[in-house]
């Protein structure tokens, strides 16, 4: 693999296991049993059904779309849920499958990253792919991560910087 496709597939995992997972676990940790599941309308996905939506669309892009696994997934139902799981196992399914999408990663070469496929009837080549699942990844991360602080109030004490010493850098 070029280097530069082997630093864009290290980078990829580096944000999974440093920052999305562990920030999604701190998040959910705020939450109270009864928010995991908690809408604030009928238009509004929980958190637990943001957790779920993760974990179908790694399976999905990563696992089946990249790494020739299958591909079938109940999209609508990720978010359909109004409860099932609790956090703790839909944390280490998301895990779960999140770390077994790393040696998938870790096999793309050049090719594998230029060639053109199809995933959720969307065209992209696998570098599509890649970006695709870190940036939905990254979204929905933030979206939890605002709920958490949300749900929490004042004195939250989620932050993952220390604001003063980026003062001025």
């Amino acid at each position: 693999m070029s280097l530069l496709g082997e630093r864009l597939v290290e980078e990829t995992i580096r944000r999974f296991e440093e920052e999305y997972l562990p920030r999604l676990e701190a998040a959910v940790a705020l939450l109270p049993p009864d928010r995991l599941w908690w809408r604030p309308h009928e238009d509004v996905p929980s958190v637990g059904n943001l957790l779920l939506h993760l974990e179908g669309n790694v399976r999905q892009w990563l696992l089946g779309g990249l790494g020739g696994g299958p591909t079938a997934r109940a999209r609508k139902q990720e978010f359909s849920a109004r409860g099932g799981a609790d956090s703790g196992t839909l944390l280490a399914d998301l895990r779960a499958t999140v770390t077994a999408s790393f040696p998938v990663l870790r096999s793309l070469d050049e090719e594998a990253l230029l060639r053109d496929t199809s995933i959720q009837g969307f065209p992209v080549t696998g570098l599509d792919a890649v970006l695709h699942v870190q940036e939905h990844f990254g979204w929905h991360t933030g979206q939890i991560v605002w709920i958490a602080k949300s749900v929490a109030g004042p004195g939250h004490g989620l932050a993952f910087h220390d604001d003063d010493a980026l003062e001025g850098h």
